[in-house]
């Protein structure tokens, strides 16, 4: 068909009807070719009213309607054939994921395709304006148009290139429902689904690639904490304080199985897979007490090297203050308070602020819980940090 467009609301279709039958019918054997064959119905039907609509409208138009309907006809009859079934839906992941187009715009509109965010959940995602991402969804769209850039899936070296997009995009979904940036909720757990099952059909049809295994694993472990997250009137809590008995164990169990397979495949591990083997450590503890910080804090030294950022080093530092004591995780994060990236970033003084508390430092904890409250735009983190700010200035200070 060749049209970005058209090829998002069928792709759109065929999850949302996934969405509404496997609940009671169960995952097939193969979902790639089940949510093909349902985008292909999909395709077919909406030819066919095409093809209508445009006899009474204009009878010039038929012969070539008709030739574009038998052409998608083929295309999909090809790829139900095809053995590995899912091909023509990941091919539109990667189509997303092109070189032709920039990153950013690689990024938002993968989100917009397969993910189903709108641009406003998407604008959130990146903290920028949503009439830049609405912008650079319609000018990616025109792009690929152009570039007539056709549905397939990359193969040899393109493909390891280009797999590296799809994943950051997968876990950026994953983390918009994980940990809303913005709004009143909490947690958006749709989303975490929508990206877990992004994750699951991407390591059936690319199985020997580590990364997938990693990623998969790592929002499998990530989301069997989601329950745990949420208060009886849906405040936050945190990992710490969860009641560990509400993880879902069937979720831990196909985290570490995944991380298992990853690691199995040798090589070097990758960044998501170094990510899971972090949440595992998290995931085996059935205490917090029990946890392996010093074995965290060292996965993060590794982290580090692989994709460094100060984000990657302000979780260091809280591995640090739990492995070493809050002055060695002080000490790391008042090394970031200049980096420009973090300025606007919440978590940086929720950090600082959680660390000083440690150290008896209140009246400086405070200031920086109540800073973090100003940078987040999410109701329930906001809340969340006042109340620690509100603590800091009601305990008593030691005598000078």
């Amino acid at each position: 068909m060749g049209d970005v467009g058209v090829a998002e609301e069928l792709a759109q279709d065929a999850l949302v009807a996934a969405l509404e039958q496997w609940p009671e019918s169960g995952i097939p054997a193969k979902p790639g070719a089940w949510l093909m064959g349902t985008a292909k119905h999909r395709a077919i039907d909406l030819l066919r009213r095409r093809e209508r609509l445009e006899r009474k409208q204009e009878q010039l138009g038929h012969e070539l309607l008709v030739s574009q309907q038998e052409t998608a006809e083929k295309e999909f009859d090809a790829a139900m054939q095809d053995d590995m079934g899912g091909d023509d839906l990941l091919g539109l992941i990667f189509v997303a994921c092109h070189p032709v187009l920039s990153k950013d715009a690689r990024v938002a509109l993968t989100l917009r395709l397969l993910g189903g965010l709108t641009t406003e959940e998407i604008a959130r995602a990146f903290l920028v304006p949503e009439p830049t991402i609405a912008q650079r969804i319609v000018r990616a769209k025109r792009t690929l148009a152009e570039a007539h850039v056709p549905f397939e899936v990359p193969r040899g070296a393109e493909l390891a290139a280009r797999l590296s997009s799809v994943l950051e995009v997968v876990y950026l979904i994953f983390n918009e429902g994980y940990s809303a940036t913005a709004g009143d909720d909490w947690l958006r757990p749709e989303l975490c689904e929508d990206a877990l099952r992004l994750g699951r059909i991407l390591a059936e049809l690319v199985p020997t690639e580590a990364e997938v295994h990693g990623l998969v694993g790592l929002m499998e472990i990530q989301a069997s904490r989601l329950r745990a997250r949420l208060g009886p009137s849906g405040e936050p809590v945190l990992l710490l304080d969860q009641d560990r008995g509400r993880w879902d164990q069937l979720l831990i169990r196909r985290g570490l199985k995944a991380l298992e397979r990853a690691e199995k495949l040798g090589g070097a591990l990758g960044p998501y897979t170094v990510q899971a083997a972090i949440a595992a450590c998290h995931a085996r503890a059935g205490t917090p007490e029990e946890t392996d910080w010093p074995g965290i804090a060292a996965l993060y030294d590794a982290l580090a090297q692989l994709a460094p950022s100060p984000v990657v080093d302000l979780n260091r530092a809280v591995a640090l203050g739990m492995a070493f004591g809050p002055a060695a995780g002080l000490e790391l994060a008042d090394t970031l308070t200049s980096e420009p990236s973090l300025q606007n970033y919440a978590f940086l003084p929720s950090v600082r602020g959680d660390l000083l508390a440690k150290l008896g430092r209140d009246d400086e904890a405070r200031l920086e819980f109540a800073r973090a409250a100003a940078l987040t735009r999410n109701t329930r983190e906001r809340t969340l940090l006042l109340q620690r700010a509100a603590e800091c200035a009601r305990r008593p200070q030691p005598p000078i």
